[in-house]
């Protein structure tokens, strides 16, 4: 009698957990079901409810991972542009020290982390600022400012190398400044003026999606890969958004998600270089949230219009597997 594990003519696997290995067939022994794993081409995953913020607020920078990340500033329900500072676990937010300045619509250093991370540009009840302000983990202290003020201006990079673009002054901007540490200086500017657009990535290695002109009815799906040196244009998302959340890990690398189309959206769009593809929505839909994640297949996305606590956690992967049927 044949090998019940070779009678199809090639091996199957036969396994305890799930694998990652594209191509093969296994059987699972603690689930008691063949499976195939395909490549998936775009990440494929869902958002799962996280923790939920202790303010409800809009408008706020989020610095960090999917499992360590800071909500910085934003508006409340009431309006006033708050100076909280929130700290997410991967679990539950705990507030920590506030900012020195209360703001709106700022942007912050994505690719910083809970115990070094940097804000920049915002508005305050008395209009837009260039404040800049840097956290070691218990304390903001106030840096060298932008050299325009803004706000709804997008931010990439870390506590020590970091990149502002776009935003309103007003008028609505493409400008760009680069955070060598010490100085913003003006480099080249975006090719597209936009505002409440989507950053990410590092100071050398962004994106810039999405955002809108002014009036906000002028919606752009446009997006922009900076090398270091110059934007340049690329792929647009599917679909046109501003007020967008999103991250990156790099120019090639990255996920934008919710928004305001017209209404507040909760579509998601994953980057691989090249092509934006569609993925599963956010269970809720909202626009000008706060976001951080380590790329396209780890983000979080909190806060947002209508001002709301909630959280979701975004967790993919860049294959699928198909359970296969035997009947």
């Amino acid at each position: 009698m044949a090998d019940s594990k070779t009678f199809s003519g090639f091996p199957i696997q036969n396994l305890s957990s799930d694998s990652t290995s594209v191509g093969q067939i296994y059987y699972n022994s603690t689930s008691g079901q063949f499976k195939a794993i395909k490549d998936g081409g775009a990440p494929i995953g869902t958002w799962a409810s996280g923790g939920a913020l202790n303010t409800a607020r809009y408008g706020m920078a989020g610095i960090g991972i999917q499992t360590a990340a800071l909500g910085v500033g934003g508006t409340d329900p009431g309006g006033t542009r708050g100076a909280l500072n929130e700290e997410y676990n991967g679990t539950a937010w705990t507030e920590k020290g506030d900012l020195n300045s209360g703001r709106t619509s700022l942007a912050a250093s994505q690719r910083g982390t809970i115990t070094a991370g940097l804000v920049f540009g915002g508005a305050t009840s008395g209009g837009e600022v260039a404040l800049s302000e840097s956290w070691n983990g218990s304390a903001w202290t106030a840096t060298p400012a932008l050299n325009t003020a803004a706000y709804r201006n997008a931010g990439a990079g870390t506590s020590t190398a970091a990149l502002s673009y776009g935003g309103t002054i007003p008028p609505i901007t493409a400008n760009t400044e680069l955070w060598n540490g010490s100085s913003w200086t003006e480099v080249n500017d975006l090719n597209q003026v936009r505002q409440a657009l989507a950053g990410g990535g590092t100071s050398t290695s962004a994106l810039a999606s999405g955002g809108a002109g002014n009036p906000v009815s002028t919606i752009y799906a446009n997006v922009e890969t900076w090398n270091g040196t110059s934007w340049t244009e690329t792929t647009d998302i599917n679909t046109a958004r501003y007020d967008i959340g999103g991250n990156a890990a790099s120019s090639t690398d990255g996920l934008v998600y919710g928004g305001n189309t017209g209404s507040v959206s909760a579509l998601t769009e994953a980057w691989n270089g090249s092509t934006w593809t569609e993925v599963a929505d956010l269970a809720a839909a909202r626009g000008m949230l706060g976001s951080a994640g380590a790329n396209s297949s780890s983000g979080l996305a909190f806060g947002g219009t209508p001002a709301t606590t909630g959280t979701e956690e975004w967790t993919a992967a860049d294959f699928e597997v198909k359970t296969l049927t035997t009947s």
